[in-house]
Formats: C-alpha cells, sequence, structure tokens
C-alpha cells in the first residue's frame, strides 16, 4: 500500500526568530555608534485586531531593543489631527520608522495618511515612491507581508528564480508589490508571475501550472486540492477568524487554503497561523533598522 506523502511544513515561527535574532545584532551594532532605531506605531480608534498587531510589535521592539512611541488616537480624531501628528513625527531624529496601523476610521483618507509619511519613513512600504521604486527595482522599503513571503522561499530553499510563481489576489498590500518583488532582474527573484483575482475565469487553469502558488485572497480554504499541482510550494497569507465552539474564543484562525488536503499533494506550504504572520513583524523590525541605518547616513 502506498503512503500518501505530506508537505514539508515551512515554519514561519522559526524562520522569523532567525530574522529577530539577525536583527538585534544589529541594534547592539548601531547602538555603539550611538543610533538607537526608533519606531513609531499610531493606533487609531479600538480595532481589537489591530489593537493585538500593535501590541506585539510594540513587545516585539522592546525585546530587540528598539525604541518605541506609542501614539493611541481615539476613533472620532479627525484627518487634520492625524496629519499633524505624522508631521511631527516625519521631523522628530528619534523616530526612523513610521507605521500607522490600518484601517483607519471613515472620515480619515488612508491614502492622504499614507503619502504624509516621509518615503525614508515608510517602513510600512505603502507610500507610492517606495511603490514604484520597487517596480522599477531600485532600492526601496517593501511591504512587510510579501517581503515576508519573500523571505520564507528564500530561506526555506525555494528560489522563484526561472519558477512560475501564481499569486491569489490583487491587493496593494500583497499581490501587487509580491509580484513586483518576485519579477525582478534579482537575486530571489528573476520569476515568471501570473496574478489571479476575482475576476480570473477558470482560476485552476492557472493555480494548476504554478510551481510556487501564493493565496492572499481573504476568503477561507480558497485554495481546495484540486487547484493545486502535485509539488507545488504554497505560500499561505490568508488570516481568517472563522467560529469554533470547541476553542476557548469560540473561533479559530484559518487560511485562504484547504490546508488537509493542499498538504497531500504540495512540496511545501505554510500553516496558518505560524507561516506568514510571524514573518510580517520580522520584516517590520528589519526594515526600521534599515531606516535608522539610511537616515545616520545622511547626517
Amino acid at each position: 500500500m502506498t503512503r500518501k506523502r505530506s508537505a514539508k511544513i515551512i515554519d514561519g515561527k522559526k524562520i522569523s526568530k532567525q530574522v529577530l535574532e539577525e536583527v538585534r545584532g544589529d541594534v547592539a551594532a548601531l547602538k555603539k555608534k550611538d543610533i538607537v532605531p526608533g519606531l513609531a506605531v499610531v493606533l487609531v480608534g479600538d480595532d481589537p485586531a489591530s489593537q493585538v498587531y500593535v501590541r506585539a510589535k510594540r513587545r516585539t521592539c522592546a525585546d530587540l531593543g528598539v525604541a518605541s512611541f506609542a501614539h493611541n488616537l481615539p476613533k472620532s480624531c479627525s484627518e487634520k489631527r492625524l496629519l499633524k501628528l505624522i508631521d511631527q513625527l516625519n521631523n522628530d531624529p528619534a523616530v526612523h520608522g513610521i507605521l500607522v496601523q490600518m484601517p483607519l476610521p471613515g472620515q480619515i483618507s488612508e491614502k492622504r495618511a499614507l503619502e504624509a509619511i516621509l518615503p525614508e519613513k515608510d517602513v510600512d512600504g505603502f507610500h507610492p515612491i517606495n511603490v514604484g521604486r520597487l517596480l522599477n527595482g531600485e532600492e526601496c522599503f517593501v511591504a512587510c507581508t510579501p517581503a515576508g513571503c519573500h523571505t520564507l522561499l528564500q530561506r526555506s530553499g525555494y528560489d522563484p528564480a526561472g519558477k512560475h510563481v501564481v499569486i491569489v489576489g490583487r491587493s496593494n498590500i500583497v499581490g501587487k508589490p509580491l509580484a513586483a518583488l518576485l519579477m525582478q532582474k534579482a537575486e530571489g527573484a528573476n520569476a515568471t508571475v501570473t496574478v489571479c483575482h476575482s475576476r480570473t475565469r477558470n482560476m485552476g487553469k492557472y493555480t494548476r501550472e504554478a510551481d510556487i502558488l501564493v493565496a492572499a485572497m481573504g476568503v477561507p480554504e480558497f485554495i481546495k486540492p484540486r487547484m493545486v499541482r502535485e509539488g507545488a510550494v504554497v505560500i499561505d497569507v490568508g488570516v481568517n477568524r472563522i467560529p469554533d465552539a470547541g476553542k476557548k474564543s469560540g473561533t479559530r484562525l484559518i487560511g485562504d487554503v484547504a490546508f488537509a488536503g493542499v498538504a497531500k499533494k504540495a512540496r511545501a506550504i505554510t500553516p496558518v497561523p505560524g507561516g506568514v504572520g510571524p514573518m510580517t513583524i520580522a520584516m517590520l523590525m528589519t526594515n526600521t533598522v534599515k531606516a535608522a541605518r539610511l537616515i545616520a547616513k545622511r547626517r
């Protein structure tokens, strides 16, 4: 009887710890030069998920020795007040990176808030200048989740070069920047990239051609086993909370990939939780140290 193999688990917790240890060393080296990397995190409102993310970022800063500047604004905060705060942070020499936690309340334009951050302090990688530089293959800050996906592939030994990467999802946060990152003429890139989305017809035709399949649609278990080629590497970016009476919280997290079935076909796969998620904060810390180093060079 032939035993069905199971995919290798790409452990985001383990790899993120490696990245953070490297960041710790970089922080220590900068401190010897009297430079303390500083990250300002701005939270507007009381969204529970945002509060969890922000607390995790602040804890990581404290652990690594990165200065953390917390700015909690009420949900009723005006756009003018937020933009004034961002301007103050832009001009604060102790702040090297600025992160405005999304989503923002309806009265505030996310576009205007993101564009107000100086590109050299945009450690989230969402400023149009950084997005444009990424597309041009220039030095820039790359959005943390795509950068995390890229690092997972590289450090797990799955080089995208010459491979067909299919990304399901075209958001400005993941799909588009990841496509731009992987198609560059650069080490760790050089992939042929196809981007699928909600208007793609016969999506399974494309996903079954993928050597590397990235699921980033925000739809629970959207990618079924029948949509995956035998031996593909699968990166699941989705984080979806669904009801589960068996859990104390009453819910559990699942990804955009039907993990149990796909793991029987894939060569390697990221779990949810414990895959891409931990990498996002690790790359934020990497970007913050990079910002501190670059700003120090200009002074």
